[in-house]
């Protein structure tokens, strides 16, 4: 039996639509969802929650990285999620830390603490 799931990856007040996603994440989901349809145990059932659960975050971070190149603001991620600016970039450290990276200048070197001579 095949069944297909329905949701919808943008909210109100989110001005980027999810844009194309990588194949891994979302085979990945199909994988667990047919995994999930078919498991016949609880521990079957709950293997294959968490790996929807871990190729949806991977989605989800991915989208983050794709908004912020696509220049969307932390304020406008933050609404998709009903958080702060703050608490977007919280949640999403790590996409915003990549996205940071990529776009600094090469062979730039951040300033780090100065040694001060005695």
């Amino acid at each position: 039996m095949t069944r297909h799931v329905n949701i919808s990856l943008t909210g109100v007040g989110c001005r980027y639509a999810v844009m194309m996603a990588s194949k891994s994440p979302v085979r990945r989901i199909t994988a667990a969802l047919g995994a999930l349809d078919a498991a016949d145990g609880p521990i079957s059932r709950l293997d294959a929650a968490r790996r929807l659960r871990e190729a949806a975050e991977e989605l989800e971070a991915a989208e983050v990285e794709a908004a912020r190149k696509a220049g969307a603001t932390w304020n406008e991620i933050g609404a998709c999620y009903g958080l702060t600016k703050q608490g977007a970039q919280q949640r999403f450290r790590a996409a915003r830390d990549q996205a940071g990276a990529v776009t600094a200048a090469p062979g730039k070197k951040k300033a780090g603490p100065v040694a001060r001579p005695e």
